[in-house]
């Protein structure tokens, strides 16, 4: 009988992903976040990137084992013929039972990790904060430059959140009539503005620059329009910005 020929495809299809992953461990992409922006950015992108590779290596698993059924055995049955049919496969099913638990388990401890580090609160902080969302936009206070210093936006005209470099800041967040969602995308961070309800965060900026910032939750009509700036400015430039906050109020 001549021997079979070899069949170099079913290897190159299992290692052709393994390959790919290994190619990426050199240096794992922020998969659209920076690292040093603020002190959430530097807690929460591993985070980020851990649950991306996780992901990316069950979806490789999952891709081998829908092809190993679909393709090689029935390659080994005649035209016409049936592969071998099992009823149930005690082993297997109890794997696809505890593998999915042990993944969500080690992705629920961890975030609750990253959470309890980031919305710690602390005495330690140099400035506060406070952000008020109503609808549709934002007002930002800076209780350090007075009762008056008080930045209130529109729809037509968003207002700007001036924010210290280097320097930790506590917002108090509120909201006087809806669920609104303080959110900047670039800093990884998001904190719902509830009702009749407190919420704290605190973070350091770390990087100067000017970053766009948006309600995240659905609040009526003019949601799409509720958006708002982070500058990120010096600390000499902050302190020159509460002096012109308390002359405008004067």
């Amino acid at each position: 009988m001549p021997a079979k020929p070899s069949r170099p495809l079913p290897r190159a299809l299992l290692l052709a992903p393994l390959g790919v992953l290994l190619t990426g461990c050199a240096k794992v992409s922020g998969l659209g976040f920076e690292e040093g922006i603020t002190s959430v950015n530097d807690t929460s992108l591993s985070l980020w990137q851990g649950a991306w590779i996780a992901g990316a290596v069950v979806g490789v698993f999952t891709l081998i084992l829908i092809l190993w059924p679909a393709v090689f055995h029935r390659a080994k049955v005649g035209q016409g013929e049936f592969p071998k049919q099992t009823q149930y496969n005690v082993p297997v099913e109890v794997a696809y039972t505890v593998i999915p638990f042990i993944i969500v388990a080690v992705l629920f401890y961890f975030t609750a990790v990253k959470q309890t580090e980031i919305f710690e609160k602390t005495t330690n902080y140099k400035h506060e904060i406070l952000v008020s969302g109503f609808q549709w936009s934002w007002q930002f206070s800076y209780p350090e430059a007075g009762p008056e210093a008080v930045v209130t936006g529109t729809p037509a005209s968003p207002p700007t959140l001036y924010v210290p470099l280097g320097e930790k800041v506590r917002y108090t967040i509120t909201s006087n009539d809806v669920v609104h969602g303080f959110w900047i995308p670039a800093f990884m961070i998001q904190m719902q503005n509830l009702p009749g309800v407190t919420n704290y965060l605190e973070f350091t900026a770390n990087k100067l620059g000017t970053y766009p910032g948006r309600c995240n939750i659905l609040c009526g009509r003019n949601h799409s329009q509720m958006l708002f700036s982070v500058k990120v400015v010096t600390p000499s430039e902050y302190k020159t910005y509460l002096e012109t906050l308390k002359v405008s109020a004067a």
